[in-house]
C-alpha cells in the first residue's frame, strides 16, 4: 500500500471533492480539498477483497448470521485497546452521527439540555438542534497551546435541565488525546449532575506516536451504568461511505430502551458495511493502520512546521485524528479576510472554525489525510497567500 498514490476522486460522488465548489467556491480542478473528514487513500486491500467476493456472488439479499462481524469487533477492541466487549452489548447504526441521534431520541426529551465540549465536531450541534433539544456549550480552554477541561466553570454552568453529555475522544477538532485523569474528571462530572455519558471514540485508532488512547470503560469503570460507547471503523480504515457504526451499551435498562427504539424506527444495517467492517477489523487491517499512523504523523510534522512559519499562525499540536486545527488569531485579520486568502488566493477548501461552536472563531480545520506532496502544496500555497505577513 502506497499512501503517496494520487487518486482522482472528482466525479465519483465524493462529498469532499465534488461538493467543494458549491460549498466554498473552490474548484476541484485547481484547488485542494482539505475539509470533509475522509482521507484520499484506498482502504486496506482486505476490505476491497471482501467487497469483490460479495459482488462475485452477485446476490444482494438481507444479511444474516452476524457472528463473524461481532467477533471481528470484539477481537479488535481486545487486541488494540485491551477492552473486553460483550457481543450482546453491540448495536449497529448508520454511522455515529446516526448513533448520536438515536441516543438523543432514546434517552432525552424535547427541551432537555445536551452538553458539548466546544469547539467540537459540528454534526453533534446540528443533530441536537434538529431534535429540539437545548444545546449546552461547555467551552474548553487553551493552555500552552492545547485544550484542557474547565470542570469548575462547567459545574457553575449547570441548571439541572441537562440530561446528556457527548464526549469526543480523541477530540475533534484540536486532536487532544485525553488522559485517564481527564476522562475520570468527565465521568465524575456526569455522575455529579446525573448525566448519561455518550463517548464518541471514532478516532481512537488514529493516535500519534507517543500518545495513548484510553477507552472510557477502562479509564473510569465506575461510570459504566450511565455510559454509552460509540465506535466505528469508518475513520480508522477510510470507509466512511459504509455508514456503519457501533453503539455499545452496558446498562441492561438503557440497552433495552435503545433496542426498542431501533425496532420502532425499523433500523437495521446494510450488508456492504458489515462485510467491510468484518474484513477491516483483522491483522491485515491492523498492519495498514500502523503504517497509516506513521504517514499521518509525518504529514502533521511537516504541515505544522510550514504553517507555523507564517507570522501569527499556529497549528495546535496534533495528538490524535488527522485533522489539523489552525489558529489565525495572531494575524490580527478579520475572519472574512482569512477565509478569502485561504479559499480565493490559496485555493484550499477547509472547515471554518465557527461551525465547531464557541472557541472556534479564529480557527480553520485542515484535513491531512492526503498524499504528502499535496500537504507540501498546501503549505506553499498558504505561505504565498500570507506572504505579506513575513
Amino acid at each position: 500500500m502506497s499512501f503517496d498514490e494520487q487518486i482522482n476522486r472528482k466525479g465519483t460522488h465524493s462529498s469532499k471533492w465534488d461538493m467543494m465548489k458549491a460549498t466554498y467556491g473552490v474548484s476541484p480542478d485547481d484547488g485542494l480539498s482539505m475539509w470533509v473528514a475522509d482521507m484520499d487513500f484506498r482502504p486496506p486491500s482486505v476490505v476491497q477483497s471482501a467487497l469483490e467476493k460479495m459482488m462475485k456472488n452477485g446476490v444482494y439479499g438481507y444479511f444474516g448470521d452476524d457472528r463473524a462481524y461481532l467477533e471481528a469487533i470484539t477481537w479488535w477492541m481486545q487486541t488494540r485497546h485491551g477492552w473486553t466487549v460483550d457481543p450482546e452489548s453491540i448495536f449497529t447504526t448508520h454511522g455515529l452521527v446516526n448513533g448520536a441521534a438515536m441516543c438523543l431520541d432514546a434517552f432525552t426529551n424535547k427541551g432537555d439540555g445536551v452538553i458539548l465540549m466546544t469547539p467540537v465536531y459540528h454534526a453533534f450541534a446540528r443533530v441536537i438542534k434538529a431534535a429540539k433539544r437545548q444545546l449546552v456549550e461547555c467551552q474548553l480552554i487553551s493552555k500552552a497551546g492545547r485544550y484542557v477541561l474547565d470542570i469548575e466553570a462547567w459545574d457553575a454552568q449547570m441548571t439541572g435541565a441537562e440530561k446528556m453529555f457527548i464526549l469526543c475522544s480523541p477530540h475533534n477538532p484540536g486532536g487532544r488525546v485525553w488522559t485517564k485523569q481527564e476522562l475520570t474528571d468527565i465521568a465524575n462530572f456526569c455522575e455529579r449532575h446525573d448525566l448519561i455519558l455518550i463517548s464518541d471514540e471514532i478516532h481512537h485508532d488514529l493516535v500519534m506516536p507517543g500518545f495513548t488512547h484510553h477507552v472510557m470503560p477502562l479509564a473510569a469503570p465506575h461510570v459504566q451504568d450511565r455510559l454509552i460507547m460509540m465506535t466505528a471503523g469508518s475513520k480508522t480504515f477510510n470507509i466512511a461511505g459504509a455508514h456503519t457504526g457501533n453503539v455499545i451499551i452496558y446498562n441492561p435498562k438503557l440497552k433495552q430502551i435503545f433496542k426498542n427504539r431501533m425496532i420502532a424506527l425499523g433500523s437495521s444495517p446494510n450488508s456492504f458495511g458489515l462485510h467491510m467492517v468484518t474484513a477491516a477489523y483483522s491483522p491485515e487491517g491492523a498492519k495498514w493502520v500502523d503504517e497509516l499512523r506513521l504517514y499521518i504523523d509525518h504529514n502533521r510534522q511537516v504541515f505544522d512546521a510550514g504553517v507555523n512559519s507564517i507570522k501569527g499562525v499556529r497549528s495546535m499540536p496534533l495528538e490524535g485524528t488527522y485533522l489539523a486545527w489552525v489558529d489565525f488569531a495572531g494575524t490580527g485579520m478579520h475572519a472574512d479576510e482569512i477565509k478569502d486568502r485561504i479559499q480565493d488566493t490559496a485555493k484550499i477548501a477547509v472547515n471554518h472554525g465557527t461551525s465547531f461552536g464557541k472557541g472556534g472563531e479564529s480557527f480553520m480545520r485542515f484535513n491531512l489525510g492526503m498524499p504528502f506532496f499535496q500537504v507540501e502544496a498546501a503549505i506553499a500555497r498558504m505561505q504565498k497567500a500570507f506572504s505579506d505577513l513575513q
